[in-house]
Formats: structure tokens, C-alpha cells, sequence
């Protein structure tokens, strides 16, 4: 899975499976531009990257806001002259009951998890278009498979991006652009540790391989999915959950 010349813009790349992909796919060649809101913590990871002497463009934007996005892609561009990859990482949650959540907690996980993937794509199709190759790579969620109590709001978006990879697929195909989902299960990150004990022994329980995932084993995926070995596979959403669904 070698990504030596490729360029990728990792969304939500400052910590967690975000983090973690920005790393994996540096260490398989690739030159990458990490996009978040936290500027410290983006020039943590591009220390890192560098350190693997790869190099780590930090670029950071609030993933609500169209025109940081817009802004943020057109420098990019400007800086490297393509994109070849697009991992649609960032997400936030926003938990609480149907009956008791508020609009406001609705809107900010839409329009991070899902409207951003969209606007993020649409800044990358023309310069993927004109080399006629690209990967797009969404991160969505076991809990947009199966639904999860008091999490509506980010379930009903991890499932929207799941028809958005689908559709996009679809639509770029026949030019040498995949678009495919990773869902991954629960992985050991900063959204996950303030989880409750209780709630954490049960989705254990639920979990053939008895363990909470790691956030590079979802990277290794997108890696994957990012490659040329992969070049067959499009509209897919490949399970990262330890058994936790299956069929």
C-alpha cells in the first residue's frame, strides 16, 4: 500500500482516528494536510510527520464554516497543486434523549459529521476529475448501521454519510474515483473515555473480540482503501468493530 506522490487532506486530524490516519498514511508515503480547528494540537502532528520525514501542511479551519473550508482547499491546492485523497474524518457528539435534545445539538452534529463531508468533497471532485484519479473516505459509525439510544442526532448523521458514499460513488465512478466509508466500532479515543464505565462493560459484551478497537487499526483501512489495491472497490463501507455487527 504504497501512497508515495499522493496527497491527502485528513479532516479532523488533530487527535483520536483522525490523528491516527493522518500518520498512517505519511508513513506509506503520502504528503498530508491535516484540517481542524485546534492549531496546537495540528502542529503536534505534523511534528510528528515531519518526523517520519514526510511532509505535513497544518491547515486550520472550523469544518462548519463553508468558507474556511473553501479557503482551507484552495491553499492546499495552491500549496501541493493536487489532492489525490480526502478522508472525511471530523465528527463531534452531542448526546441526549430525542424528547429532550435540543435543536441546536442537532444542527452542530449534522453540520460537522455530515454537511462538511459534503462540502469537503465538492471542493476536491475538480482536481480530481482533471487527473482522473481520487479516494474519498468517510469515517461514519457502527451507530449509523444499528442506531443508538440518545444519540440520534449523530446516528442519523454517521448513517447520512453512509448514502453520501454511496451516491458519490455512483457519480464519480467512471472517472477513477472511489469513494467508500470506514464504521468503525468503539475505538479508544477522547470521545469514547468519557463514557461511562457501565456503558463501556456492556458494548464490551457486544463485542466478539472482547476488546475496544485501537485508532490505528482504522487507520490501516483507510490506508487501504486509499491505495491502489483497493482501486476495485467503491460505494463499500468496510466494518472496523470487532464483530460488534455483522451481516
Amino acid at each position: 500500500m504504497n501512497l508515495t506522490g499522493r496527497m491527502a487532506v485528513v479532516t479532523g486530524s488533530s487527535q483520536g482516528i483522525g490523528r491516527a490516519c493522518a500518520i498512517e498514511l505519511a508513513k506509506r508515503g503520502a504528503s498530508v494536510a491535516l484540517v481542524a480547528r485546534n492549531q496546537q494540537k495540528l502542529e503536534e502532528v505534523a511534528a510528528e510527520i515531519s518526523a517520519l520525514d514526510k511532509r505535513a501542511r497544518v491547515t486550520p479551519a472550523d469544518i462548519e464554516n463553508e468558507e474556511q473550508i473553501k479557503a482551507a482547499f484552495k491553499a492546499v491546492i495552491a500549496e501541493f497543486g493536487k489532492i489525490d485523497i480526502l478522508v472525511n474524518n471530523a465528527g463531534v457528539t452531542r448526546d441526549q434523549l430525542v424528547m429532550r435534545m435540543k435543536r441546536s445539538d442537532w444542527d452542530a452534529v449534522l453540520n460537522t459529521n455530515l454537511t462538511s463531508a459534503y462540502l469537503c468533497t465538492q471542493q476536491v471532485i475538480s482536481p480530481m476529475l482533471k487527473q482522473r484519479w481520487g479516494r474519498i473516505i468517510n469515517v461514519t459509525s457502527v451507530f449509523g448501521q444499528m442506531g443508538q439510544a440518545g444519540q440520534a442526532n449523530y446516528a442519523s448523521s454517521k448513517a447520512g454519510l453512509i448514502g453520501l458514499t454511496m451516491a458519490i460513488a455512483r457519480e464519480l465512478g467512471s472517472r477513477n474515483i472511489t469513494c467508500n466509508a470506514v464504521a468503525p466500532g468503539f475505538i479508544e479515543t477522547a470521545m469514547t473515555a468519557t463514557l461511562a464505565d457501565e456503558l463501556k462493560q456492556s458494548a464490551l459484551k457486544m463485542i466478539p473480540l472482547g476488546r475496544v478497537g485501537a485508532p490505528q487499526e482504522v487507520a490501516h483501512c483507510v490506508a487501504f482503501l486509499a491505495s491502489e489495491e483497493a482501486s476495485y472497490i467503491t460505494g463499500h463501507v468496510l466494518n472496523v468493530n470487532g464483530g460488534m455487527l455483522m451481516g
